[in-house]
């Protein structure tokens, strides 16, 4: 029998091909910003993980080199070397006078107390100041500043440059120049090299590089007398080691950060009061200089216009402004974001790691219990429901698929009626529908024509044909094992049963795509809905098989338009009016999974934001009190955390695992993807025994995490930025082979 809609259905497929197309339009540059996020929290871990030296670090350090290219007067002069004129020259401190250096900050816990004591005792400081640490902690150097001490670089990094290329020399020296700009507005003329010491260690590696950072302007500082205090040998060690020997100037060092440093800030104060009364004085390298003939650019005519007092510039700073200094904003910002980000990150991802792991215990030890009780002997849902049932296949454009569709229910063992719903198709579904009934000798089917009006629609128009008083709803590119009805309809036994969900699974899974989603059928069919199963808070009747009383349908509305997810909805509906939603692992089910990527993205697309649309339209179930408010109590919560917030963080957890592979532990970070591995692939065995499936695709399951899993991730970041926008979109149409027929032992 055959029903035509009272109008035609010429105009839709143009109103359907412009809808899709409006939608594939609107939906890419979504797309192109979830992959922009994810990019931009890469690069975010990337400068945190550079702040840290954990990208590019080299902890490389080079002794025992030969000086013979050094220049004898270089290797046997004082402590400050400069190229006036090209020529290196070196000058010492004056006699009793002491120039204070401080490496390897700044330091949150060290350099303020450093400040403290500097002026308590009217003594200047300088500083020769990382510059990631510079960018990390700018406010420090801001009061260093305007304090009245003197700055010079110690890199970026703090590597050896005597290791690195021109390039890499070159950046140290810039982005630490940035970082000053944008902390305290000035930038340097000022350098130390990382682990140098006197001029005497001058090697023929590192003299290129103080030959070409002099010809660039820079001076180098070295040191007379090392206090050692890294090696924290005591307070007393540390003064000692410290003092000048006969009265002569040095330029000593101490470390402001590094390490431990409360025995230099017990040894600082004792160390200025010895030097104070042995007739020492205090000044900063610039100072020094200015006392050895003007050694700076401009000489001490510069110190007089510039002053060397509190909030004025040091000899050695030069005022950072244009360009320069917003970029140095801009630097100190991007870190500012990576320092809240990160960490605030790897708190969530400790959390949501505990969860999944959590989920997967929870999700074994369900399952197991539910199959034990659902398979025991005596288990029944009550007298065996025997009366016929309605089939209801809404379909659009399903040539390919229709004909095994019917030809699977008419080797139904239950009594059946089959309506088709045709939703104003272009293809000649209905006509093969119809064709393929006759064929079969299936007086039982019946044609209903309507226009193009989506997928929920098509199932309220079958409802309302319906002539009996359970539904079976199934997709037209599904096919059913004989027996599925009749285990399907069983749980209506039990007055308190709602609707059923079917287990689905993928029949056309001979390709990688295709394998990729089998494994995912199986492991949400047979874990995750036998865990909401027995918390009685199930999520969703799948689309491709389930079963409904008629009157419940009925009571919640009918399939909603609302969403795109019309079978969350339903769900969902369907608890909240009181009814139980149960699953029934036996009634199976074998669908047309989508072949291609593109067609993939668009059906999970579809899926995902349906799903948030259905959660949001039904978040007044969080307060329903009752049995009907267990789903928001429960179920709510639960997919939620699982199905979006999870996911969502998810991606970021396969990035920190790449990062630490590549810059932190390879071995360490391999064996933790491994160890999760191990547990998904144990969770994944345990669904293929309850399913008695092959084990062999479980082969694919490390490809899947690495390829497949990422693109799941993208599509949930895609479709939150979708509904975090209000975006909206049509039922979608994926193209179909009709390679699925009908079951044949297929496990």
């Amino acid at each position: 029998m055959t029903t035509t809609s009272p109008r035609g259905r010429r105009r839709a497929p143009g109103r359907i091909e412009r809808a899709a197309g409006k939608a594939a339009a609107l939906q890419r540059p979504r797309v192109i910003l979830a992959l922009l996020i994810l990019l931009a929290l890469t690069c975010v871990m990337l400068l945190d993980g550079y702040l840290r030296a954990e990208v590019g670090g080299d902890q490389r350090v080079r002794t025992g080199a030969s000086s013979s290219d050094v220049p004898d007067e270089v290797l046997e002069g004082g402590p400050i070397l400069t190229f006036r004129g090209g020529r290196a020259t070196t000058l010492s401190v004056p006699d009793k006078t002491i120039a204070l250096t401080f490496d390897d900050g700044p330091d949150p816990t060290w350099t303020p107390q450093i400040l403290e004591i500097l002026e308590k005792y009217d003594v200047p400081g300088t500083f020769f100041l990382v510059g990631s640490m510079v960018a990390r902690y700018p406010g420090i150097v801001a009061d260093l500043v305007e304090q009245g001490n003197e700055v010079g670089i110690h890199t970026f990094t703090h590597v050896d440059l005597s290791y690195q290329s021109d390039a890499r020399v070159t950046r140290e020296m810039e982005q630490t120049q940035l970082a000053l700009a944008g902390a305290a507005g000035i930038t340097t003329t000022l350098f130390r090299a990382p682990y140098s010491s006197e001029t005497d260690a001058v090697d023929n590696y590192s003299w290129p590089v103080y030959e070409e950072l002099g010809e660039q302007g820079y001076t180098s500082v070295f040191i007379d007398t090392d206090s050692d205090d890294w090696k924290r040998p005591g307070v007393s060690k540390i003064v000692q080691w410290a003092t000048p020997e006969d009265g002569k100037g040095a330029s000593v060092l101490f470390h402001d950060a590094g390490g431990e440093r409360s025995q230099t800030i017990a040894a600082l104060p004792k160390y200025i009061e010895k030097m104070k009364a042995k007739g020492y004085t205090f000044t900063t390298v610039s100072g020094a200089m200015e006392e050895q003939d003007g050694g700076l650019p401009g000489g001490a005519a510069a110190a007089d216009a510039q002053g060397t007092g509190t909030g004025r510039l040091q000899a050695a700073h030069r005022e950072a402004s244009g360009t320069l200094l917003y970029e140095g904003k801009a630097l100190l910002a991007a870190v500012a974001v990576a320092e809240w980000t990160v960490p605030t990150l790897s708190v969530g991802l400790m959390v949501v790691g505990v969860a999944v792991m959590g989920r997967f215990g929870m999700m074994l030890l369900l399952a197991r219990r539910h199959h034990r009780q659902r398979n025991r002997r005596r288990f029944s849902w009550g007298p065996t429901v025997t009366r016929p049932v309605s089939v209801i296949v809404p379909a659009y454009n399903e040539k390919e698929c229709i004909a095994n569709t019917l030809r699977s229910l008419a080797r139904s063992t239950h009594p059946i009626e089959v309506l088709v719903v045709d939703d104003g198709s272009t293809d000649g579904t209905s006509e093969i529908a119809r064709a393929a009934a006759e064929s079969l000798g299936m007086r039982n089917v019946r044609v209903i024509r309507q226009e193009n009006a989506g997928k929920p629609a098509a199932l309220n128009n079958g409802v309302r044909s319906a002539g009996h008083d359970i539904v079976v709803m199934m997709d037209g590119d599904t096919v059913f094992e004989p027996d599925t009805v009749r285990q399907l309809v069983q749980p209506f036994a039990d007055p308190e049963v709602g609707a059923v969900a079917g287990n689905a699974k993928v029949g056309n899974r001979n390709t990688v795509i295709g394998a990729w989603q089998h494994i995912e059928y199986v492991m949400g069919f047979n874990l995750d809905r036998r865990m909401y199963d027995l918390l009685r808070c199930m999520p969703t009747i799948p689309g491709a098989i389930g079963a409904f009383r008629r009157e419940a349908v009925l009571d919640v509305g009918g399939m909603s338009e609302d969403t795109l997810a019309e079978d969350t909805d339903i769900t969902i509906a369907l608890h909240r009016a009181g009814w139980r939603v149960v699953y029934q692992e036996h009634a199976r089910a074998w669908t047309e999974a989508p072949g291609s990527l593109k067609q993939l993205w668009s059906q999970r697309y579809r899926w995902s934001y349906g799903t948030m649309q259905a959660l949001w339209k039904h978040r007044k179930s969080l307060t329903d009190r009752g049995p009907s408010g267990r789903f928001g109590r429960v179920g709510m919560p639960l997919v939620v955390l699982f199905q979006i917030v999870t996911p969502v963080f998810a991606p970021l957890i396969d990035v920190f695992t790449v990062y630490a592979m590549v810059f932190v532990d390879f071995r360490a970070s391999l064996l933790a993807w491994c160890a999760v591995l191990g547990v998904q692939l144990l969770c994944a065995a345990y669904a293929f025994r309850l399913d008695r499936g092959k084990y062999r695709y479980l082969l694919m399951m490390p490809l899947q995490q690495l390829a497949y899993r990422q693109m799941m991730y993208l599509v949930l970041i895609h479709s939150c930025i979708t509904a975090l926008t209000g975006g909206r979109l049509r039922w979608q149409k994926l193209k179909r082979t009709g390679e699925v027929g009908t079951p044949a032992g297929v496990g």
